[in-house]
């Protein structure tokens, strides 16, 4: 358990950092990109009786930060701003895995949110001229693929579309 209380706050820690940033979407962005996977890791810890699943999340955490870095350092994209390494977004990269892995563990009614949340990380990342919508396509990519790579999906779920003739109502969506 006290294992579980320092991973928790070393997230805490480097949250810290992202108060220095100049613009609200930017800060935003930095804000979201952390707490996606923290969500995503803390909910295996707390919700899930067995570290397997924490161990799987760090394990696509991983493997997308490092896939992401060597794409970067390869590939060594010029950032609209000038900055170097933009290829691919790891804000981006970073969101996508909590968010994917939050829709593999709980399914499509808490992984949907999740992947607005990101796309507006991605989104704010080219908002701040960090990055243009290929590095963003990028980040997506790689985050969700290693999401794919590590983690089986526990929640099966449907999306359901109905219509309705009666006035008022169009159609309704149902999240199992």
């Amino acid at each position: 358990m006290l294992g579980k209380f320092f991973l928790i706050l070393f997230y805490l820690v480097f949250s810290f950092n992202l108060f220095s940033q100049k613009s609200n979407f930017e800060k935003a962005g930095d804000i979201i990109q952390i707490t996606l996977p923290a969500t995503a890791f803390t909910s295996q810890l707390f919700l899930d009786k067995e570290d397997s699943e924490a161990i799987t999340f760090v394990k696509s955490m991983g493997a997308s930060f490092i896939v992401t870095h060597t794409i970067k350092r390869v590939v060594n994209k010029e950032r609209p701003n000038g900055g170097d390494f933009s290829f691919p977004s790891g804000h981006t990269s970073a969101a996508f895995t909590g968010a994917a892995f939050i829709d593999y563990k709980y399914g499509l009614k808490y992984g949907l949110p999740a992947y607005i949340f990101a796309a507006f990380v991605g989104w704010s990342r080219v908002y701040a001229k960090k990055h243009d919508y290929i590095d963003v396509l990028g980040g997506i990519i790689v985050g969700v693929g290693c999401v794919e790579l590590f983690t089986s999906k526990t929640k099966n779920y449907s999306l359901n579309f109905s219509y309705n003739s009666q006035p008022n109502i169009v159609f309704s969506v149902f999240l199992d």
